[in-house]
């Protein structure tokens, strides 16, 4: 089996959890906020096509991920 990359498997999980949070915020901003949030979500989306595209290349899928994503919380609740 392959050694696995979790510096891109946590930069996806953070990216993904980022874009979340950005679109949530997004939906309650106020007038200055709303272009931030915007910004935010437009650059998460890019930042995390490039990261699922380099995960692809490796080998993963994005079921895969979010498996990894549990084992990785049951491993640091220990």
């Amino acid at each position: 089996m392959e050694k696995i990359d979790l510096e891109l498997i946590k930069s996806v999980i953070k990216t993904k959890m980022e874009l979340e949070n950005a679109s949530k915020n997004f939906e309650i901003a106020e007038e200055e906020l709303i272009d931030y949030y915007s910004y935010q979500i437009k650059a998460n989306k890019a930042k995390l096509s490039y990261l699922m595209k380099q995960a692809k290349e490796q080998g993963y899928e994005l079921d895969m991920i979010n498996e990894l994503k549990i084992k990785i919380q049951e491993k640091e609740a220990i």
